[in-house]
């Protein structure tokens, strides 16, 4: 069933901010047309004022202007007067925000002595125990009866004291009643906070943030989209705090967050971000930044307003139907292209670059997990045997003088040359997004097509893109073309892993082939990087691995290290590594296996979202974590 765009987002083809009411935090104005907001949260224990103190200041001066603190209980939110007085003397007046779970008493405190609340609907005045329980519409309304009764009077203190709150939506911690009602889905994350939001207005209670997280980054782009699609349709929108929760650390870490938030930014969505690293909470400041700054790129091509009906979701996940060319499009995971073109000389040793090991001794190549499919040569020759599982794409004049004879090799042709081309030919066409898809496309069935575009809103040219192909009926199979001469490396990723990823979160796209000044191991691995984290391609281990705050029981940068030279090799495995219970059994619903903390030195281990070995000692929680893999037939020997 077709949906119309404007339901989410004003423009799907312009982007433009969605427009949300202001809210004071503090000094601090988000929403309405205040600029991006950066935040993130501190690591240490709420109850050490120096140590908080001291981490607060380093955020800030990194550039931080929200600074979350956890309050556990009454204790922690009492200290934060005693945090707020330490930092206003050494002359740092950022807000200050109380994460709030289990405790409504602390809330309350804290209400009174910072400048914003954050409570989780899903623990705050609900039931989380994973338990089936079968509501009727009676028992269903008593609930929402008591949580309002439970709730109330944290909305009336804030609105007393000026205090701000975040209704925060956490995809792993929803209630057992919304789980019976609308299952583990973007719907029901959205009707938790709308729940929570009903009860704010009925005190005429407006100073409000919401937010949307989740570790799938296709679940938390869908839900924040149909929050906004419901803020809309009740005329009142509230500023959206964007992140993607448990991301994890390194370079995976940066590409899930820009995928996530990217998506949500590229339609306008998102008054302040967090990006959740498993790394030190002052070095997600710099990654938030370049992120935000992607966004004031101006270098757009125009287009005229979006019309008519949209031929996908964008509230649920389809892959366009493609036919399948040799192994691109139909059923087969997009493709990872990479490329050669500007080498002097093509050797053997070029393709290590993206996964494939030519041993001399053995007269034998070797296939690396993160192996690219397709190799760009453009004009070059090869004086060697590539694999047998790679394909070779070359510029047109080379692969007529040189090539159209052997199996494995394709021309990439423009729009011009299709007429040199037999039509049964299987080719790629590269074509730009911002130009009309020629007619003549229809006339060759085997064609692969690259779409391309210098312009900065690419995002709005491929979407454009697509909803053509669609209307002309054309089913063939299509590359995601991305070039870029950027020269750090972060950047590099964050920029094109947000502008790929909101295109593969909607189901466009056969395939990735990004062109970079960048060194070959790290544009390959962006590649699959991407396709991971948007779900289209899972081709290692993934780590659902949250970025530490005051309640972690451990260290979390160290065992997740640890886990990881456990497990890189599994293959497709999802392995949560939670500090603490908050979030914790939620999330294990979206991984394989869990390790989560549960109290000092001492880790509980969950498969999927049930706990299945309590209390173990940390020094030996790893290897039970591996003995439990194994117990369950999910280890594979590493083999060198």
């Amino acid at each position: 069933m077709p949906i119309n765009f404007s339901s989410y987002c004003f423009d799907l083809f312009n982007r433009k901010r969605l427009t949300t009411i202001e809210v004071h935090i503090g000094n601090l104005v988000i929403g309405g047309n205040s600029p991006l907001c950066l935040q993130s949260m501190t690591t240490t224990n709420t109850m050490d004022t120096e140590k908080s103190v001291a981490q607060s200041i380093r955020m800030i001066d990194a550039g931080c202007e929200i600074v979350r603190l956890t309050a556990p209980s009454k204790n922690e939110a009492l200290n934060l007067k005693h945090i707020r007085a330490s930092l206003i003397e050494k002359g740092y007046s950022a807000p200050l925000v109380a994460d709030i779970h289990f405790t409504p008493n602390a809330a309350e405190i804290a209400a009174t002595l910072v400048e914003k609340v954050r409570v989780n609907p899903g623990n705050y005045a609900d039931k989380k125990k994973f338990e089936e329980i079968i509501y009727t519409d009676e028992s269903y309304e008593e609930e929402l009866i008591r949580i309002e009764q439970k709730f109330t009077p944290l909305v009336l203190l804030c609105k007393e004291n000026g205090t701000a709150m975040r209704i925060g939506t956490n995809h792993g911690s929803l209630s057992d009643r919304i789980l019976s009602r609308y299952g583990d889905t973007p719907e029901g994350m959205v009707e938790s906070a709308m729940e929570f939001i009903r009860i704010c207005e009925k005190n005429n209670y407006f100073e409000l943030v919401i937010s949307m997280k989740a570790s799938n980054t296709l679940v938390m782009v869908q839900a924040y989209r149909l929050l906004a699609a419901q803020m809309l349709k009740n005329e009142r929108c509230y500023p959206l705090h964007l992140g993607v929760t448990e991301a994890g650390d390194g370079e995976d870490g940066r590409i899930k967050s820009a995928v996530g938030i990217g998506a949500l930014l590229e339609d306008g969505l998102g008054d302040t971000i967090r990006v959740s690293l498993t790394e030190e909470p002052e070095f997600e400041i710099p990654v938030a930044r370049k992120l935000a700054e992607k966004y004031k790129n101006e270098n757009h091509f125009p287009l005229a307003a979006f019309s008519g009906a949209l031929p996908y979701d964008p509230f649920s996940y389809t892959r366009r139907t493609a036919k399948s060319i040799q192994n691109i499009g139909g059923k087969n995971v997009p493709v990872v292209v990479a490329d050669c073109s500007k080498k002097q000389e093509i050797s053997p040793a070029n393709f290590y670059g993206f996964g494939y090991n030519y041993s001399v001794p053995l007269d034998k190549w070797n296939l690396q997990d993160l192996a690219a499919d397709y190799v760009y040569i453009g004009g070059n020759k090869l004086n060697f045997e590539v694999p047998g599982t790679l394909g070779v794409i070359c510029d047109h004049e080379n692969w007529s003088a040189n090539y159209s004879k052997k199996s494995g090799f394709y021309p990439l042709v423009s729009v011009a040359d299709l007429d040199k081309l037999s039509r049964d030919t299987s080719a790629f066409c590269i074509l730009k997004a911002e130009e009309e898809i020629p007619a003549k496309i229809g006339d060759f069935p085997n064609l692969i097509l690259v779409v391309r575009s210098d312009f900065s809103n690419k995002t709005q040219l491929f979407r454009k893109f697509f909803i053509a192909l669609s209307r002309m009926n054309f089913e063939h199979p299509v590359l995601l073309q991305y070039n870029s001469d950027e020269k750090d490396s972060e950047t590099f990723i964050l920029n094109v892993s947000s502008d790929a990823g909101s295109i593969l979160i909607d189901g466009f796209g056969d395939g990735l082939w990004l062109k970079s000044i960048q060194a070959p191991t790290l544009v390959n691995a962006t590649s699959f990087g991407i396709l991971q984290a948007t779900r289209t391609r899972i081709s290692k281990t993934e780590y659902i691995s949250c970025p530490s705050c005051g309640r972690t029981l451990f260290d979390l940068q160290e065992t997740t290290t640890k886990i990881r030279q456990r497990t890189a090799h599994l293959k497709g495995l999802k392995i949560g590594i939670m500090g603490c219970i908050v979030n914790g059994p939620g999330e294990m619903a979206d991984a394989d296996y869990g390790y989560v903390g549960t109290g000092p030195g001492k880790i509980n281990l969950y498969k999927e979202r049930n706990v299945v070995r309590k209390n173990v000692a940390e020094a030996e929680a790893v290897q039970a974590l591996i003995d439990l893999i194994k117990e369950n037939g999910d280890w594979v020997e590493l083999t060198h």
